[in-house]
């Protein structure tokens, strides 16, 4: 037992040994190779890449923070900017923060900004053509809007048109069917317009024109001062959520429906249309995406909340809900049909347009009937509603 444990002992020794002679050799061996090859110099950093920003100053016809119309333009700003992470660096302006209201389309078309977020119908003054592409009387709604501008050629007609005035415009937005207005008496007959100083934009404001009344366009931050001023006796401006927190109910409180005036009014993103073309095909296709977004979210936070605001309109402020009845409506009708020859009689351009737009109604309109508009009249008559 005791040899056998000392060969035991002896063996470990022995493995100790060569090792630690092994470990030896390879310390000798690591000088000789360190002195024969240099330690290699420390890795140089590669250049940090430098992220090319691109500028887009975007002013817009609405007032900061405004419910819908103002945070809706102020969302697309913020969504480009995020979809992009950065890369194109999104200005927002409201309106007076850079330039008025009305001031929105000269500033992107002579390029001092890049892009605009407006109801094009503003700028009918420069093309008749242009309020087709927002509202017209007896227009499109919404889902018809999109499907005219997707589908039916009025995006091509809307580049044509803004390419005249070094423009470039996409859908980014929409109401839905406005109200009638806010009136400070009762509308009975086609008479009642006679005299009566409304603000109302657009052809519109021109069908009512022909009833007899005085049109005044303002932007929307002017419009409770002049109606409680009464500097104008009536307003539209958009529907129950935009109305109530303008108060106008403090100085009208007729509220008629429905808007034969802007049944789905679209709102636009106009860019110069210089600048977009230096974009590349993937940042277009960014803007594009975003502008789509915003013009689905924008509508269906109009329908959300319109509800309960008329409810609280109605039951809380002493509002009187009206509907206009068949004869105004019909004068309404016999007044647009004369406003449209005017519209055919301006260029050619905006005879093509209307002529597209009279197409589109038509065939929309006629499915419109038997789909959307049976289904839910049956559905209301069934739930009570």
């Amino acid at each position: 037992m005791k040899r056998r444990e000392a060969l035991k002992l002896g063996g470990a020794a022995a493995v100790v040994g060569v090792g630690a002679a092994l470990l030896s050799g390879c310390e000798e061996k690591v000088k000789i190779v360190e002195k024969e090859c240099p330690k290699p110099e420390a890795p140089v950093a590669a250049p940090a890449i430098v992220k090319k920003t691109i500028d887009m100053v975007m002013v817009a016809t609405w007032p900061r923070d405004f419910p819908g119309l103002g945070t809706g333009a102020q969302r697309l700003a913020q969504r480009i900017n995020d979809m992009t992470e950065g890369r194109i660096k999104v200005q927002y302006f409201a309106a007076k923060e850079r330039v008025g209201a009305f001031d929105s389309f000269d500033e992107v078309a002579s390029g001092n900004a890049q892009a605009y977020h407006a109801a094009d119908y503003y700028w009918k003054g420069k093309h008749l053509g242009w309020a087709y592409f927002t509202a017209v009387p007896f227009g499109l709604t919404y889902t018809e809007m999109n499907a005219w501008i997707r589908f039916g050629g009025g995006q091509q007609l809307w580049d044509k048109l803004a390419g005249e005035f070094g423009l470039k415009n996409l859908m980014a937005g929409n109401t839905g069917v406005q109200m009638g207005g806010w009136f400070n008496k009762e509308i009975n007959s086609a008479d009642d317009f006679k005299g009566l100083k409304m603000r109302i934009p657009g052809l519109g404001g021109d069908v009512l024109a022909k009833l007899g009344a005085s049109p005044v366009s303002i932007p929307g931050g002017q419009i409770y001062e002049n109606l409680v001023s009464g500097a104008i006796d009536a307003t539209e401006w958009v529907g129950p959520w935009n109305d109530r927190f303008m108060k106008f109910y403090e100085a009208a409180k007729y509220y008629y429906f429905p808007g034969m005036h802007e049944p789905g009014s679209t709102l636009a993103l106009g860019m110069n249309a210089s600048w977009w073309g230096t974009l590349s095909k993937t940042d277009q296709t960014i803007i594009e995406a975003a502008a789509s977004m915003e013009n689905d979210v924008m509508m269906a936070e109009y329908n959300a909340k319109s509800g309960e605001a008329l409810a609280d309109l109605v039951q809380n402020q002493g509002v009187k809900l009206r509907e206009f009845n068949d004869d105004v409506y019909d004068s309404f009708g016999v007044a647009a049909a004369e406003v449209f020859e005017t519209v055919r009689a301006h260029s050619p351009l905006a005879g093509e347009i209307h002529e597209s737009f009279l197409a589109a109604r038509k065939d929309l309109g006629a499915w419109s009937k038997i789909s959307d508009q049976a289904y839910v009249a049956q559905r209301n008559r069934v739930l009570g509603v």
